[in-house]
């Protein structure tokens, strides 16, 4: 009796202790609960834009703010350094422009509080006539603390120029790399830019070999707003020149979009700045679809440099874009040359999807000017929303367009007498979208021609959302 008691207890405690082994293995081989994501960002919008428009010489300047815009804040324009009176830039809701001094230096433009968020500033300068012919534009250009550019080098063109402003109270420190057909040239070239200065650096003189060329500009301290001029001839004899417009930083898949029809050559840039070999895949986005280019399907580029690609033959005959991929990041543009007996040149680059909407500040002019608003939509089927606003009489209603999957659209705008800014909303439900905004002169020798690529609009800002955290305070 003894025994089998004994065994009782033996046999409870070997079941128990089972039972504790099923429970054990339970416990570890069960899956965690699903941790929530992280809390969505707020779109909140912007209260402070600085943007420095930065060789304004005998260029006109084009201001826009919102007309939702509330009340209290201003929108300035004034000469870098405090050198004359800054000027009110018009109303809320209107477009406001002026012609800068024939010895003009970097303007910069000040908005705060409401009228900051959605505020767009461009300059654009035409000659028809003359060395300087030529049709160049650029979105005025906010300080940052680091830019890319791509086009051609310094022994292609008859001048290349890096403008670097400070529009800041302290001292920035920037760095110039250059990277070639050859090879990376130039590593780190330090430029000192005190506040309130602009320095215009003569990338022929710091590298004068490059046919083509990627430059990188970082600062260790502080911010410039930085700007690539480049000037290919002599505007009598063709050649052309335009500005370089900012590039988005390497990444493995970009879209170089806003790139007009109507012949001349298109050629594409393309630059691996790290340390490993590209072999780019390139696709061209136009009004019939996406394919890839015949005998043109990829391009490869050597780690730390810059490669070349004339697309000319697939895509100059209508608007387009180009998707590219990679293993590791790149950075590209293209270069857009005219027709005539004296061509003229313009530049497009690799861009951001338009989430948040993208303004154009200038657009439009005499009968002689041309605006295209050329969208991409690479992925899904994109829509968005187009709202005009002139510089004189009362904006037209907004303007719904559709662009097919993986096609390009050019967006038939509204008709409005003189300039006018114009503002593109992705709407909900719509794909990515890209684009870009062609301008264009009618002039005996050959169109005039300069490209703008959408870029983010500043209405507002993802802000991440502010937790409780240990790290904010721990060493």
């Amino acid at each position: 009796m003894k025994v089998l008691i004994g065994n009782r207890f033996g046999l409870l405690v070997l079941v128990a202790l089972a039972l504790l082994a099923m429970y054990g293995v339970a416990g570890a081989t069960r899956p965690e609960p699903a941790r929530p994501g992280p809390p969505p960002r707020a779109k909140v919008a912007v209260q402070s834009v600085t943007a420095v428009c930065p060789g304004p010489a005998r260029a006109t300047l084009s201001v826009v703010t919102p007309a939702q815009a509330g009340q209290g804040g201003a929108v300035t324009v004034a000469e870098l350094g405090g050198k004359g009176k800054p000027v009110v830039a018009g109303k809320p809701g209107a477009l406001w422009r002026k012609k800068a001094a024939d010895r003009s230096g970097p303007v910069v433009v000040t908005g705060t509080g409401p009228p900051a968020a959605g505020l767009e500033a461009a300059q654009t300068t035409m000659a028809t006539a003359g060395g300087d012919r030529g049709l160049s534009g650029v979105r005025c250009v906010e300080p940052s603390s680091r830019a890319w550019f791509v086009g051609p080098g310094p022994a292609a063109a008859a001048d290349v120029t890096l403008h670097l402003t400070n529009a800041d109270s302290a001292p920035a420190a920037a760095q110039v790399r250059i990277y070639a057909g050859e090879g990376p040239l130039i590593g780190d070239h330090g430029v000192v830019v005190g506040p309130g200065e602009h320095q215009a650096v003569s990338l022929k003189e710091l590298a004068p070999t490059p046919l083509v060329m990627a430059v990188e500009v970082r600062t260790s301290t502080g911010r410039v707003a930085a700007a690539v001029h480049v000037r290919l001839g002599d505007g009598r004899k063709g050649g052309g020149l335009d500005w370089l417009p900012a590039a988005a930083p390497p990444a493995t898949k970009v879209v170089v979009p806003g790139i007009p029809g109507g012949g001349g050559k298109r050629e594409l840039y393309v630059a691996a700045p790290g340390e490993s070999d590209a072999v780019v895949t390139v696709k061209a986005v136009t009004e019939d679809g996406s394919y890839a280019l015949k005998g043109r399907e990829t391009v490869e580029v050597p780690a730390g440099s810059v490669a070349t690609l004339d697309v000319s033959s697939g895509i100059a005959s209508g608007a387009a874009a180009l998707m590219l991929s990679a293993e590791v990041p790149v950075v590209a543009g293209v270069v857009v040359t005219g027709t005539g007996s004296s061509p003229d040149v313009a530049f497009s680059a690799g861009g951001p999807p338009i989430g948040l909407g993208s303004t154009v500040a200038d657009n439009g002019g005499g009968s002689g000017r041309t605006t295209r608003l050329l969208l991409t939509a690479p992925e899904g089927a994109a829509k968005v929303r187009v709202q005009v606003v002139p510089a004189r009489g009362q904006a037209p209603p907004p303007v719904d367009a559709a662009v097919p999957a993986q096609r390009t659209a050019q967006v038939k705008l509204p008709k409005v007498g003189g300039e006018y800014a114009l503002t593109v909303t992705p709407l909900p439900g719509s794909g990515p979208v890209y684009g870009g905004r062609a301008l264009s002169e009618r002039t005996g020798d050959g169109p005039l021609i300069t490209v703008q690529p959408l870029a983010l609009g500043r209405a507002f800002a993802l802000v991440p959302p502010v937790v409780d955290s240990a790290v904010a305070v721990l060493p």
